[in-house]
């Protein structure tokens, strides 16, 4: 199981566009159009299958929110900002 990360080190290390609450970290990406935020969350759906780490994904007209966590752990992993990294390339 992996570590928690202290939250100062969640903070320094968070990647842009994501910010912490809670024991978890979200960022809402916003798209041009609502079957562009529906492709963005079954590509995440994709990665995440593939990570073994599944976040918790909300769609909404032009937006998508993703939230992460590792639960087993109970808090924030470096498991956790490196599905966040991945996701920023994405929308990059």
């Amino acid at each position: 199981m992996a570590d928690v990360l202290a939250d100062d080190e969640v903070e320094e290390r968070l990647p842009e566009g994501w910010s912490i609450d809670g024991d978890e970290i979200v960022r809402t990406f916003e798209f041009d159009d609502y079957m562009k935020g529906v492709n963005f969350a079954q590509l995440t759906g994709e990665i995440a299958e593939a990570q073994y780490h599944h976040p918790e994904i909300r769609i909404r007209y032009k937006e998508v929110e993703v939230r992460v966590t590792s639960h087993e752990a109970g808090g924030i992993t470096e498991k956790d900002l490196e599905m966040a990294e991945i996701l920023n390339t994405e929308t990059a």
